[in-house]
């Protein structure tokens, strides 16, 4: 998402790349990393099959080789990017499977090397609530201090009985307690939330953003559900077709989820890719460009949205 402000009446809203301009100045690039790491839903801590949407590549599908170096990775993603931008400012975002679920040691030794490249400004860790003990909360701590120090945690959802049904594996107030712990070290917080789990309908949809809004995160992830081969989901929607949402309906709860999320949480992303190789539903979601245009004119015809682009 690459756009300026959100007004809904007189709310304003924040966008990442508005959020980053802001506090570093310039223009920032995001480079997706691969930190070789796995999943207590995975390894037989929890289960072997993950959650139940979730595809082999652990949400990191895009990501480079686990087994090149850091260094190494991030110069494949910088190539990768260099067509669309041509700064030299880069967020390290460690985002295939569980980025705190290794001895403290290697996270130390992958998160420095990300941290020492001279044109990344900032670290950015997926994980799950459950895996942040206290000597990598330490880490993270001491990170910060030398540069900003994001942690994404994958919420999806506030209802429990959701949760329960996509193999999430924590409660609620594990995702508290982990939220407590990381704005107690002044760690910014950033959660992904899922849009069209099975049996949520919008105002439960709505509801997860509202119980959001009562927390001290910083910023929020909106990701359209994807069906993908070989998952869990894939089986489970052949043999128990649940509703998918069209573009339009899709569209329509964005905007109500803007509308109702609290003005000084930075959003992060208001939709998401899926590999076109493993995509089953929703099809409309694999022309990307298509999806952000109509989302633009959208936000923009019902003024939501007053940015430029998407």
């Amino acid at each position: 998402m690459d756009t300026q402000t959100v007004f809904w009446g007189e709310k304003r809203y924040r966008s990442l790349d508005y959020h980053l301009k802001e506090k570093f100045g310039h223009k920032i690039y995001k480079l997706s990393l691969n930190g070789g790491m796995t999943c207590p839903n995975r390894d037989g801590t929890l289960g072997y099959r993950g959650c139940i949407f979730c595809s082999a590549g652990g949400s990191g599908d895009f990501t480079p080789d686990s087994r090149l170096s850091v260094k190494e990775q991030i110069e494949s993603a910088r190539s990768l990017v260099a067509r669309k931008y041509n700064g030299s400012s880069y967020i390290a975002y460690f985002q295939a499977y569980t980025n705190t679920y290794a001895p403290c040691s290697y996270l130390r030794e992958i998160f420095t090397a990300a941290i020492s490249c001279p044109d990344i400004s900032a670290l950015s860790i997926a994980t799950r609530p459950d895996c942040l003990g206290g000597d990598v909360l330490k880490l993270l701590e001491e990170l910060n201090r030398i540069k900003p120090v994001w942690v994404e945690l994958g919420f999806q959802t506030m209802h429990e009985d959701t949760a329960q049904f996509i193999r999430r594996g924590y409660d609620t107030e594990v995702f508290e307690a982990a939220l407590s712990a990381l704005r107690a070290r002044n760690i910014e917080t950033i959660v992904h939330v899922i849009l069209g789990l099975p049996g949520e309908d919008d105002a439960q949809m709505l509801d997860t953003v509202r119980f959001l809004n009562k927390h001290d995160i910083q910023g929020i992830k909106l990701q359209l559900l994807h069906i993908l081969k070989d998952t869990d989901l894939a089986d489970y929607y052949g043999s128990h077709p649940f509703r998918i949402l069209s573009m339009d309906e899709y569209l329509y709860i964005v905007g109500k989820c803007i509308a109702s999320l609290r003005p000084d949480i930075v959003i992060h992303r208001l939709t998401g890719d899926a590999p076109k190789s493993l995509l089953i539903a929703p099809l409309w979601s694999a022309n990307k460009r298509q999806v952000l245009n109509r989302m633009h004119a959208y936000l923009k015809e019902n003024d939501i949205w007053q940015g430029k682009e998407l």
